[in-house]
């Protein structure tokens, strides 16, 4: 499955990150969401959550950021991954 929202190399976007009850806002930049084939996917303990299907790149305040994550939402304004009992939403600013 294709992502539906547009990523541009060079587009601002912000990203939300959220834990429990706990919610962080930061700009991103330089955002990259690649398909990762079954056999790429982490071997971490998956038990309770399915095994990632994107691993996800971007830069924020000035640091590299990597994250696997099974895709969760997928629309025009904003994509959602769920990781490691994490949830990160992208969007347009």
């Amino acid at each position: 499955m294709d992502i539906k929202m547009p990523v541009k190399v060079f587009g601002t976007y912000q990203v939300t990150v959220r834990e429990g009850d706990s919610e962080k806002k930061e700009t991103c930049q330089k955002l990259t969401m690649s398909r990762l084939a079954q056999e790429e996917a982490s071997s971490e303990d998956l038990q309770d959550q399915e095994a990632p299907t994107h691993l996800i790149v971007y830069y924020s305040y000035g640091c590299k950021r990597m994250v696997q994550g099974k895709l969760k939402e997928n629309e025009e304004q904003k994509v959602v991954f769920q990781a490691q009992g994490k949830e990160y939403e992208f969007s347009t600013t």
